[in-house]
């Protein structure tokens, strides 16, 4: 019997809503004026000057025909004002929110533009940022081989060449050619380690563990340790995966080294309900209600690239979790 009142409950809702406001508001109006005809053509009439009672009446009548018109007005406009608050808070790099489609059938009508509108942004948005960030990556290991083979290269002759004019420098000059040897020994040591940042040969060669454990070597620092786990049971990962899973760990740790005023940051990755979790934690001075910068921008876009789950939230007691959550992928990844 509940199941039988629920589906009439629910066929009268959807008869209600197909019918337009158009109809609606005139339908009570038609109401309130064919009511007000009848009163007086029938027994109310207005005497002349107006007696109480019949102001009384005319008064009572006008205010109960606002009333309907009202909430008439209020109950067909409240979809449009969700569709506006909806609208207001849309963002594309938080997807998935939608207006609820309700109200009558025009309202409705344009709920369901609305939302089928944002589907095709989403999308558009999705493809665009897919062109961006492989045109980001291919730049990336363009600078970083013209680094490591051009501005290496050159930096290495600069060091043989300094090798021999120590060799046969006088006594009094030999320290300053040795300091210039130790200066450009540092400059070839920072160029090697930036085009390694550009291009992350260790994922490519030794996969995703390796990857993130020579991160995690690399940002600690006098100042700040980093710790890594990665489980050894993790499911198959797309190399886009992986690569996004690096990049995000990668602009992670580079937000905690300049801006968190972190001693302490770990880096692990877990398997968990079809797919991976990628957490990057420091105990630094959080968020403090800071805007997202680039670099949060730039990660929720390369996770919405591979259809993962990107969420930044204080840790517990103090500091900052970068959270990543990555379905696995159909393909075979490195491990």
């Amino acid at each position: 019997m509940g199941v039988v009142t629920d589906i009439r409950g629910r066929g009268r809702a959807a008869k209600l809503r197909s019918v337009s406001l158009f109809w609606r508001i005139f339908s009570l109006n038609a109401v309130g004026l064919i009511v007000a005809a009848a009163l007086l053509l029938g027994p109310v009439t207005v005497s002349t000057p107006v007696l109480p009672v019949e102001a009384l009446m005319v008064v009572g009548g006008l205010a109960a025909l606002l009333v309907g018109n009202a909430l008439v007005l209020r109950i067909g406009l409240a979809p449009l004002q969700r569709l506006g608050r909806a609208m207001a808070t849309a963002d594309l790099l938080h997807p998935g929110a939608r207006a609820p489609v309700s109200g009558p059938v025009e309202t409705a009508a344009l709920i369901t533009t609305y939302n089928t509108m944002l589907d095709r942004l989403e999308a558009e948005r999705a493809a665009g940022a897919a062109r961006a960030l492989s045109a980001q990556e291919r730049e990336r290991h363009r600078i970083a081989r013209e680094l490591h083979d051009e501005v290496g290269q050159t930096l290495t002759a600069v060091l043989l060449q300094l090798k021999r004019v120590a060799d046969r420098a006088p006594e009094e000059l030999r320290e300053e050619v040795s300091q210039a040897q130790e200066a450009t020994r540092a400059g070839l040591d920072e160029i090697r380690r930036i085009a390694r940042r550009l291009r992350p040969g260790v994922l490519e060669e030794l996969g995703l563990t390796s990857a993130l454990r020579s991160l995690a070597g690399e940002f600690t620092t006098d100042g700040l340790t980093v710790r890594h786990h990665v489980c050894g049971n993790l499911p198959h990962l797309t190399e886009e995966s992986e690569l996004v899973l690096y990049r995000v760990a990668q602009e992670g740790l580079t937000n905690t080294a300049r801006h968190a005023a972190a001693d302490r940051a770990e880096v692990r990755l877990r398997p968990v309900a079809e797919g991976v979790e990628l957490l990057v934690r420091d105990n630094g001075r959080g968020l403090d209600g800071a805007p997202e910068g680039s670099g949060i921008s730039g990660m929720r876009e390369r996770a919405l690239l591979i259809g993962a789950t990107f969420s930044l939230a204080p840790a517990p007691g103090r500091g900052t979790d970068i959270r990543l959550r990555v379905p696995a992928g159909t393909e075979g990844g490195r491990r």
